[in-house]
C-alpha cells in the first residue's frame, strides 16, 4: 500500500491520554496509532500539551510511532487546583478510585459535588472551546476529512459535536466506556438538572457523530436504543510482544488481580472462600498469596484485614505496564474483578486480553449478563462466576490448588488471535475507509 497519504488516509485523533500516562485509558489509541500507518492511515493525534495524569508510565513513551503526527494544545484542569486541598488524594479520584460518602472529608463531599454539578460532562471542560477554535484551522489547513473523538473523558467528543456544527467531515466516536450508565457517575452527587444535561450531551453526540465505535456488545445494544447511527463493536486487545523472556514462576500459590481496585470492586464472597480455606486445606494458609498490583482502595484493604487475609497480602502498588506483563505470566492464578451491577455489564477491561495470552488461568468475576463470560469460556482460559456463585468459586480455587500442588496448572487459550492490537487495527481501518 502506498506511504503516500490522500485526503481519506488521513485522520485527526482527538484524545486525552497519551504517554507518559499509564493504566489502561492510555493503550487503546496508543496501539490503534503504532498500526495505521501499516494500513495506509496518517494518524494527526491531538493532545494536552500539561495534563493532569493520575498515573504515569515513562516506558510507555518508549513505543516506536513512526509516521504518526502529534499535535499538542494547553489545558486548564481543575485538578490542578483541587490538588491543593486534597493533595495525593485527588489522584486516585481522577483515577476512578473514589471512596464511599461516609469515608470522604467535608473537602472530598465538597469537590465531588462541584465536579458532578459544575463540570459537565467532566473536569475537562475548559479545553472544549479553545481545541475547537485551533482545530478548526487546523482541519482546513491539513485536509483533514476523517475525526476520531475517543472517550472518556466525553468532553472530547463535545469538542467533535462543536466542530461538526462548523464544519463538513466524517467523525467517529469511540466509547472505551460508556457515558452516562459509567459505574462512578452514581458517586458524582448528580443534580436531577445536571444528570438531565449529561442525557443530552450523549444524545446529541450519539445521533450527530457518523459512526460509533464501543468496546463491547452489551454497549452497543444500549447506546441502538438511543441512535440510528451504525454502531461498531471492536473491543480493547493485546499486542504481540517480541524478544519478552518468560519470567520464573511463582514458587507459592498466587492469585493476582492487576488494575485499580476500587471500593465497589470489593468482592466479600471470595476473601471469605481464602479464609474458609486457610482453615480446611492443609499448608493452603503457607502457599497462599493475594498479590494486588495497581492502587487499591482503603475500603478494599480494611476488608482483606478483616478476613484475616493480611498475612497473605503482597500489596505491591502501580507498576509499569511491562513490569504488569511480567507479574501477569509468573503467577499461578490471575483474578479479574468488576462491580456487581447491572450498569457494568458490558465493561470489559483492557486486561483481560492480556491475561488471554499470558498463559495463565483466570478467574473472572462480575454481574450476571457480563460481557467478560462469553470471551473467558470462548477462549478456554478460565472460569467466569457471578457474585452469587460462591460454591462453584471456592470448587474451582480448590481445583486449581490441587494442580499447582502438583505442578500441573495448565492453559491452552483458543481463538484469540481476534484480539491482538494489528488485527483490531485492520478492523478499525476498514471504519475509517467506508
Amino acid at each position: 500500500m502506498s506511504n503516500q497519504a490522500t485526503d481519506k488516509n488521513k485522520v485527526l485523533i482527538i484524545s486525552y491520554y497519551w504517554p507518559p500516562a499509564g493504566g489502561p485509558g492510555v493503550q487503546r489509541w496508543l496501539k490503534f496509532t503504532k498500526y495505521l500507518p501499516e494500513f495506509g492511515i496518517t494518524p494527526h493525534v491531538y493532545l494536552p500539551k500539561n495534563p493532569s495524569y493520575p498515573i504515569l508510565d515513562n516506558e510507555m513513551a518508549a513505543e516506536n510511532l513512526s509516521g504518526v503526527v502529534i499535535v499538542k494544545r494547553k489545558i486548564f484542569e481543575p485538578y490542578q487546583i483541587a490538588s491543593f486541598f486534597l493533595g495525593k488524594k485527588i489522584q486516585k479520584i481522577s483515577s476512578g478510585i473514589i471512596s464511599k460518602s461516609a469515608n470522604q472529608s467535608i473537602f472530598e463531599k465538597i469537590f465531588m459535588r462541584i465536579r458532578g454539578n459544575f463540570f459537565i460532562p467532566d473536569a475537562r471542560i475548559f479545553w472544549i472551546r479553545p481545541s475547537v477554535k485551533f482545530l478548526s484551522k487546523y482541519i482546513k489547513d491539513h485536509n483533514i476529512t476523517t475525526i476520531i473523538t475517543t472517550g472518556p473523558p466525553h468532553s472530547l467528543h463535545v469538542i467533535g459535536l462543536k466542530l461538526r456544527q462548523k464544519m463538513e467531515f466524517r467523525w467517529i466516536a469511540d466509547f472505551r466506556d460508556p457515558w452516562t450508565t459509567i459505574g462512578y457517575q452514581k458517586s458524582l452527587q448528580l443534580s436531577e438538572f445536571a444528570e438531565q444535561k449529561h442525557k443530552v450531551l450523549e444524545r446529541k453526540v450519539l445521533q450527530t457523530a457518523d459512526q460509533i465505535i464501543v468496546t463491547s456488545p452489551s454497549t452497543k445494544a444500549e447506546f441502538s436504543e438511543i441512535t440510528g447511527k451504525p454502531i461498531e463493536v471492536i473491543t480493547n486487545g493485546y499486542d504481540e510482544i517480541e524478544n519478552f523472556m518468560p519470567p520464573q514462576m511463582d514458587k507459592f500459590f498466587s492469585i493476582a488481580h492487576i488494575g485499580s481496585l476500587l471500593s465497589e470492586r470489593n468482592p466479600l464472597f471470595l476473601w471469605e472462600i481464602f479464609q474458609e480455606l486457610k482453615l480446611e486445606l492443609h499448608s493452603f494458609s503457607s502457599d497462599f498469596k493475594l498479590k494486588l498490583i495497581g492502587s487499591v482502595s482503603e475500603e478494599v484493604l480494611e476488608t482483606i484485614d478483616l478476613y484475616g487475609l493480611k498475612p497473605n497480602l503482597l500489596n505491591i502498588g502501580y507498576l509499569s505496564h511491562k513490569e504488569s506483563i511480567s507479574e501477569q505470566r509468573k503467577s499461578q492464578v490471575l483474578l479479574l474483578i468488576e462491580i456487581d451491577s447491572i450498569d457494568t455489564k458490558c465493561i470489559i477491561p483492557g486486561k483481560l486480553f492480556e491475561y488471554l495470552v499470558s498463559k495463565r488461568p483466570i478467574i473472572a468475576i462480575g454481574p450476571e449478563g457480563s460481557d467478560i463470560k462469553s470471551i473467558v469460556e470462548k477462549s478456554e482460559t478460565g472460569i467466569f462466576v457471578n457474585y452469587s456463585e460462591k460454591a462453584i468459586l471456592k470448587t474451582h480455587i480448590i481445583d486449581l490448588y490441587n494442580k499447582f500442588q502438583t505442578n500441573s496448572i495448565a492453559v491452552n487459550a483458543q481463538n484469540i488471535g481476534q484480539y491482538s492490537r494489528r488485527n483490531l487495527t485492520k478492523k478499525l481501518v476498514q471504519i475509517i475507509l467506508q
